[in-house]
């Protein structure tokens, strides 16, 4: 009992000394491209190829096009080479040089030749087997580096319960990187015409301290035969690199829009409700790049919504609490009427804050 407090308590730590970090600047100039697994961590093995060859690959060509076409971005690459470097060394490398993106790449893996597709995850709760059994997969690197058990605050990949308490780590970014993976999914589908897996969401060690938007995307399955010749090929890696790229351009051209093309951030508008001051926590339940009416028949299960926009994407939000107390007990009421990734963001008055200064006003 006192091990899983003490490992709880550092979950805590994390969730709140990494969520603290707020956005310094209105425009995307520094992307991580993080190459999946490398040296003596192979990753997923197809009949003909390994899982760190093509996502090297992938990560170098969209790389490239991101420097060749878009001169205003600077891109770090947690490898350039087939090494070994460690899930906590690859969010650092994001985290240091203060990016505005990071972006994992992957190949997928099943016991069976059947399943192929291509998929994207941002950090959170997974909702089915499928999902932790793909985390579990991606974690199993840490048993590779040493003093795993200290760095990652004791931390099993191949304890479920784990990743119920990573789910924990709820930020200001996750809207972002939901944005994010969205469009890759739809690049993918549209453009190079995959099988479009869905954006998902589950407990990875890589994604879980980086302080950005941040995907982790499962370019497709090496167990399936027609997949990896597809992924294994010269041209199978330029369309998915593309498709990357292109993703990431769209992303980037909303954000700047919101933030920069009009001059400030946004922060929000409130759409029912008289502007509340002081601090005030409210549930965020749903977000759309287009204005939805709060009469819309989507919220009627809800009290108290009400609307801000913020970053490119229109963001809804129920309630309006003093404490954190009060917001934690109506989160769970949200979640209970079917919105699983509902999660509690502060503000001061009708501004949006980060979970750092909403502790300072609590003081």
């Amino acid at each position: 009992m006192l091990k899983r407090l003490v490992h709880l308590a550092i979950v805590f730590f994390l969730v709140f000394h990494y969520t603290g970090v707020i956005r310094a600047q209105n425009k995307i100039t520094t992307v991580v491209i993080d190459a999946g697994h490398g040296g003596k961590d192979p990753g997923a093995m197809g009949k003909h190829s390994r899982e760190k060859d093509i996502t090297l690959k992938v990560a170098l060509k969209t790389g490239h096009y991101i420097e060749k076409y878009l001169k205003d971005v600077k891109v770090i690459y947690t490898r350039k080479t087939d090494r070994f470097v460690e899930l906590k060394k690859r969010t650092k490398i994001a985290n240091d040089n203060k990016a505005d993106v990071f972006i994992s790449i992957h190949c997928n893996s099943s016991r069976s030749s059947a399943p192929y597709g291509a998929e994207t995850y941002t950090m959170g709760l997974h909702k089915d087997k499928a999902n932790l059994d793909v985390a579990m997969m991606e974690n199993a690197a840490i048993l590779l580096e040493d003093n795993a058990k200290d760095e990652y605050g004791g931390f099993n990949p191949n304890a479920p319960e784990s990743y119920i308490e990573l789910s924990l780590l709820k930020d200001e970014n996750l809207d972002q990187s939901l944005e994010l993976a969205s469009l890759v999914q739809k690049q993918f589908k549209d453009r190079v015409g995959r099988k479009d897996r869905g954006v998902n969401q589950a407990g990875f060690l890589v994604l879980w301290r980086a302080t950005m938007p941040s995907i982790l995307i499962e370019l497709g399955f090496l167990s399936n035969p027609t997949e990896e010749r597809f992924l294994n090929s010269e041209e199978g890696q330029a369309y998915m690199a593309s498709a990357i790229y292109r993703a990431f351009k769209e992303f980037k051209i909303a954000y700047e829009k919101e933030n920069v093309v009009q001059g400030e951030e946004k922060t929000e508008h409130i759409a029912k409700t008289q502007p509340k001051s002081g601090l005030n926590y409210r549930i965020q339940f749903y977000t759309n790049p287009r204005s939805v009416p709060l009469t819309d028949k989507r919220f009627r299960a809800l009290d108290d919504v009400s609307s801000y926009y913020h970053n490119g994407l229109y963001k809804y939000t129920s309630g309006h609490y003093k404490t954190l107390a009060e917001a934690e007990r109506h989160l769970k009421k949200v979640r209970n009427k079917g919105y699983g990734d509902a999660f509690i963001v502060p503000f001061s008055g009708d501004k949006r804050i980060s979970p750092a200064e909403a502790r300072e006003m609590e003081h």
